[in-house]
């Protein structure tokens, strides 16, 4: 196809002489986000101090990025809010979720998920008791793991490891007909292909800004509450901003209404101003073209190194229905290689034991990226220019 949405790529700014491959990890910096940052800085704080909570509107800008998100991930605005962070968001929907089914004990997850769902889980079975337990299957076994004991399935819809995809809507059918809710991390798929939560009928989402929604590092997180379950979740954490009347400053806790009860503490406002500014670069972009772009560029990418790089190991599925916007490559010394490879200018990232992890990001990528990446690749593997114990040094971020 031609690439409908090259002019996008102006929106973001870009280093010169790097590829980048990680915005599966960090988003980059959106253009002119900057100077506007800026201007909530120095004008709606510097100048008007507690007054921007009024004057700028901050009290309402949670209400405000979620509506971006929420038309992003195929969900109404009042089902989404923005705020904490994805660890947190989990544990407040899990909670949430144990509350529907009060007679059922387990969490049911994927042992492949991101470790952060499932210590999060854990720690939830470990602070309730009374029996409670996180059971873990794989994505061949979760089927059948999924019984009358099953409370709620916690699953990520792209394994952040090898980009392989769940079936939202085939997985979130099955979960419920055995009685159980669906939780869907959609950390490594809001922003990078179109999510369609209310049409899959999913029960529950969380997800984080500073991937492909490129909000900045420790961008705020969101989470979703299919609008059947509003009126019936129990926050487990009831923060002032989830009161029915928080400048009331009453004792007592009264659950605002719909997903307001959902809200914790005092939006961080900076960090919110960022997101909602990244997320202006979505505007009028058609996530379709998105996706169909996104798939191209994996199947350049796989197809490229492939056939110059013999040694390594294609582990993301080949098929676009099971794949997400990423591709992994597998090679016993995978750490050094991705530093090779970033010493020479293709930035992506490692995961443990031994993946290369490479994102594809259509907003900004072009087809003459991917090549060149593969053709650097191909360099840093036929010399060897990995064998070095520089490159083997691990940092305390892969």
């Amino acid at each position: 196809m031609s690439d409908s949405l090259r002019s996008i790529r102006s929106r973001f700014v870009l280093p010169e002489e790097v590829i980048y491959l990680d915005g599966n990890s960090l988003g980059v910096l959106p253009a002119g986000l900057s100077d506007r940052m800026n201007d909530v800085i120095e004008h709606q704080w510097g100048t008007r101090l507690v007054r921007g909570w009024n004057d700028a509107g901050w009290i309402d800008l949670p209400s405000q990025v979620a509506g971006k998100i929420a038309a992003l991930i195929g969900a109404e605005t009042n089902c989404v809010a923005v705020g904490d962070s994805t660890s947190v968001n989990i544990f407040k929907v899990l909670s949430a979720a144990l509350s529907l089914r009060p007679n059922r004990r387990v969490i049911l997850s994927d042992r492949n998920n991101f470790p952060t769902d499932l210590y999060v889980a854990d720690g939830l079975t470990k602070l309730l008791g009374q029996g409670y337990e996180l059971k873990l299957a794989t994505a061949d076994t979760m089927e059948d793991a999924v019984d009358e004991t099953v409370a709620a399935v916690l699953l990520t819809e792209v394994d952040y490891r090898t980009g392989e995809r769940y079936d939202m809507l085939t997985m979130t059918k099955h979960i419920q007909k055995n009685g159980a809710l669906a939780i869907w991390d959609l950390c490594h798929s809001a922003g990078a292909f179109p999510v369609n939560l209310d049409a899959a009928e999913a029960d529950f989402a969380i997800g984080c800004g500073y991937k492909y929604l490129n909000g900045g590092p420790g961008a705020p997180a969101f989470l979703y509450v299919a609008e059947r379950h509003l009126a019936g979740v129990a926050p487990a954490l009831s923060g002032w901003m989830g009161h029915k009347t928080p400048f009331a400053f009453t004792p007592d806790y009264l659950p605002a209404a719909g997903i307001h009860r959902m809200m914790v503490g005092t939006p961080p406002i900076l960090s919110l101003s960022s997101l909602n500014i990244a997320l202006d670069a979505f505007e009028d972009v058609d996530m379709t073209l998105v996706r169909q772009k996104s798939q191209e560029l994996c199947d350049r990418f796989i197809s490229e190194v492939e056939r110059r790089c013999p040694e390594l190991e294609l582990v993301t599925p080949r098929a676009h229905e099971r794949r997400g916007s990423q591709v992994s490559f597998r090679h016993p010394e995978g750490y050094a290689v991705m530093q090779a490879l970033i010493a020479n200018g293709v930035i992506g990232d490692f995961r443990a034991p031994d993946i290369l992890r490479f994102g594809m990001t259509p907003l900004y990528l072009r087809h003459a990226d991917i090549q060149a990446a593969a053709e650097i690749l191909e360099r840093v593997m036929c010399e060897k220019l990995w064998d070095q114990e520089k490159y083997r040094k691990r940092a305390k971020v892969t």
